[in-house]
């Protein structure tokens, strides 16, 4: 291939040059990307992890309310059918009218021999009203040892005592979960693709490296100790990534954060390309207001993208057919091996074939991510300053960023 690429050089439109060369390393970098991801899947997966029965320290169980989820009953429930001797659950609910409520009612009227308790309080500790919802929740907390997960997680009977056992490590002050899909519709599921076989990959690649020094929303377990370390809810409070950070403060704080084995299910219901394309565009810019560089980087695993571009650089040549051959059949078995295998994801199973298309859009929006920094968060308009801070935007700050 090194001759091959030489010689088209040698012959190339010099007007091409400079263009054909750098989309040929990004989507030779790309490759080496699909391929680094699917070994990091395959150690991490192949690795045994073994369970002390003995070992089950009791856990206060904080759950964020807002809206009404799709199949809230079930999902929350199921944080209610652990085999698991001694754990709390505190549902917290800002707004006394929020249609949750009713929900966490049934729970706690059908798991009686539960410890379940409903928080509803609307007191505010910065512009990121989850964060204010967990602090409100926290507050009725029994144990020193905490764990957040999203309202739209579903997990079995075993996830409390599978995600428990990394605290075994004094060392370790965070624990959190890899996570697939149960999706409703097709946008739904074409938007899932990028979770298994993107997003994960890529948390598995950064543990590979150096370790994990961030948190995701489907689990968060940490001690209090190091939510104390960091200064509690309230250094978070004004973050958009309030998961990413809780993370990341604990790791400066050193603390270390791992990935349990067991991986939690996620219940997506995007009704709407536009919605789709809207979460994307807030968790994009987040990216790139809080970390440029890691932001900037991202483009060396648009392999897809990049080698149809090469393609059209190299006037259809037969390099430029063997580097797009080699890409997007690298970029499938990454999926394959990550999403199919590793996850168990049903939804990559069965839409494998729409990846490529999949990619092409996250490529779009990457695109146009690199500017703005407004989004739309739950009806409200905000604004990300640096380090992915949020700022509310009422109509006389929009009319001042406006013009200054």
């Amino acid at each position: 291939m090194a001759q091959a690429i030489v010689s088209y050089l040698a012959y190339a439109d010099r007007s091409l040059t400079s263009i054909f060369l750098p989309l040929l390393l990004l989507s030779l970098t790309a490759v080496g990307f699909y391929c680094y991801s699917s070994y990091a899947a395959i150690d991490f997966f192949g690795r045994s992890h073994q369970i002390d029965l003995d070992f089950h320290p009791p856990v206060t169980i904080l759950k964020p309310i807002c809206g009404l989820d799709s199949d809230a009953y079930e999902n929350l429930a199921s944080f209610c059918r652990q085999d698991y001797p001694e754990y709390q659950i505190v549902f917290g609910v800002r707004d006394e009218q929020d249609l949750g409520i009713a929900v966490v009612k049934q729970i706690i009227e059908d798991f009686p021999e539960l410890d379940l308790r409903l928080v509803v309080s609307d007191r505010t500790i910065g512009a990121n009203l989850k964060v204010s919802n967990l602090a409100n929740a926290a507050a009725e907390a029994k144990y020193p040892l905490l764990l957040i997960a999203d309202s739209d997680i579903r997990v079995g009977s075993e996830y409390l005592r599978r995600v428990i056992q990394p605290l075994r490590d004094q060392s370790v002050g965070v624990v959190t979960c890899l996570y697939r899909s149960l999706v409703q519709g097709w946008v739904a599921a074409f938007e899932a693709l990028e979770i298994s076989t993107k997003f994960q990959p890529g948390v598995l690649v950064a543990r590979q490296l150096d370790g994990l020094n961030f948190a995701l929303g489907s689990t968060i377990l940490l001690r209090t100790a190091a939510l104390n370390a960091i200064g509690g809810f309230k250094a978070i409070a004004d973050y958009l990534a309030d998961d990413y950070q809780l993370g990341h403060l604990a790791a400066q704080a050193g603390y270390k954060v791992v990935i349990s084995d067991y991986v939690v299910e996620h219940v997506l219901a995007t009704e709407s390309i536009s919605d789709l394309i809207q979460r994307q565009i807030r968790w994009a810019r987040c990216i790139r207001v809080s970390r440029i560089w890691g932001y900037l980087g991202l483009i060396f695993t648009h392999g897809t993208a990049t080698s149809l571009l090469f393609l059209f650089a190299s006037k259809g040549s037969m390099l430029g057919w063997v580097i797009l051959v080699l890409t997007w059949s690298t970029r499938l078995a990454m999926a394959w091996i990550v999403g199919v295998k590793s996850l168990q994801d049903a939804v990559v199973r069965g839409c494998l074939w729409l990846v490529p298309l999949r990619d092409l859009l996250s490529f779009a929006l990457w695109c146009y991510s690199l500017l703005g920094n407004n989004i739309e968060w739950r009806g409200r308009r905000l604004k990300l300053i640096k380090g992915g801070k949020l700022v509310v935007l009422t109509a006389d700050k929009i009319e001042l960023l406006a013009n200054s």
